[in-house]
């Protein structure tokens, strides 16, 4: 089974030190599974952060998300699976929120799981990784 790299500049792709190319693809797909990589807050031209409010960070991570996944062929309704990463717990609820608006559509929501963790660049206050089949082309 063939595995293909993805990418898109429908969402962001950072290096993680100035200059420097990320070493990683925003997603894998391996036979009919999708595996993104975490993704966070930025604005896919500029790739500077959306917004220091948490509900507008946590809404341009999934979007990015979502970007991605469907660039690999997936959906919305495809995403089977979240981790989640949060800079503080006080953030929780608001995330709940956001995150269950994104996905009230769907005929299910994702598996998930969140925890606290600090993300790698300053000023991010959410990231999100999934695993997602493929629906289409």
């Amino acid at each position: 089974m063939s595995i293909r790299p993805v990418t898109t500049r429908s969402a962001p792709t950072v290096g993680f030190s100035t200059g420097t190319a990320a070493p990683l693809s925003q997603a894998v797909v391996h036979g009919d599974t999708i595996y993104c990589s975490g993704t966070g807050p930025l604005d896919p031209e500029t790739r500077t952060i959306v917004s220091d409010v948490f509900e507008e960070q946590a809404e341009q991570t999934l979007r990015n998300l979502l970007a991605v996944v469907e660039a690999a062929g997936g959906s919305r309704e495809s995403i089977l699976k979240c981790n989640c990463y949060l800079r503080s717990a006080e953030y929780f609820p608001a995330f709940n929120g956001v995150y269950r608006r994104f996905f009230e559509k769907n005929p299910h929501f994702p598996a998930r799981t969140t925890v606290i963790a600090t993300p790698h660049r300053d000023g991010v206050l959410v990231e999100v990784e999934c695993v997602a089949a493929v629906t289409g082309g």
